[in-house]
């Protein structure tokens, strides 16, 4: 869901410091009284009004790790994916390592004949 944009909230504040109620003010936007209740809170306690940053789950584990995991691949590209797990210092899952080396742009060739 999309945060309420700057217009609506000053809109809001205003018609909550021209003296209506807060039920009032939600019913005309079509926001929550809950939401408008926080609004005034943050205003209150911290002069902010402005929505803020999304978070969208958890840090990922390999976060600050990507360098360790170049220098893996980088000296001996052709490991397979549980190799380079298992020279990890990080405990991660194969999945895990796959998507990471994928989103860094190495393509690990999947061979059926193990270079000697």
């Amino acid at each position: 869901m999309r945060a309420y944009s700057m217009d609506l909230r000053i809109r809001v504040l205003e018609a909550c410091d021209s003296g209506m109620g807060t039920t009032e003010v939600a019913e005309t936007y079509s926001v929550s009284k809950a939401w408008v209740k926080i609004l005034k809170k943050r205003r209150r306690e911290t002069g902010e009004i402005g929505p803020r940053k999304q978070k969208y789950g958890p840090t990922p584990t390999l976060q600050g790790h990507e360098d360790e995991l170049k220098k893996v691949i980088e000296e001996k590209p052709d490991r397979t994916i549980m190799e380079i797990t298992a020279a990890l210092s990080v405990k991660v899952s194969h999945q895990t390592v796959h998507r990471v080396v994928n989103r860094l742009g190495y393509r690990l060739g999947y061979r059926f004949k193990k270079n000697l």
